[in-house]
């Protein structure tokens, strides 16, 4: 996180940051070949898969955790149709987003609007 700076361009990155482009940044900045950082960047996801999978909560200081919940059972309805049919209970992955990672975009957010002046899209409420 120390190589992003608060007046990076915040305008010109929205949008979706897709995995490729991930790669790209880990070895532009680790300067290491696409492939290497390609091979690092799944070693973190599926370590993380792997985790929640033995049912581990994977807490990464500074940015945030990750952590099963359960859904239980229940009906549901056939949008088509309108069907009643049962939900099995299952178990979903959540991203918690840690205090320092919360503060970073904040100040990032922070200083874009005071370099123009604009409001933020999202109205600049709380995360």
């Amino acid at each position: 996180m120390d190589h992003l700076e608060p007046e990076d361009d915040i305008e010109g990155k929205a949008g979706v940051m897709t995995k490729a482009e991930l790669v790209d940044e880990v070895a532009r900045v680790v300067q290491l070949t696409k492939k290497q950082a390609e091979t690092i960047v799944n070693i973190v996801f599926d370590s993380i898969v792997d985790s929640l999978r033995s049912g581990q909560k994977i807490e990464l200081r500074g940015f945030g955790s990750f952590r099963l919940r359960s859904r239980k059972s229940r009906t549901g309805r056939n949008p088509k149709t309108g069907e009643k049919v049962e939900v099995p209970s299952k178990k979903i992955p959540y991203f918690k987003p840690g205090k320092e990672l919360k503060e970073l975009i904040n100040k990032v957010m922070e200083a874009a609007v005071a370099a123009d002046g604009a409001v933020p899209s999202d109205g600049g409420g709380s995360v």
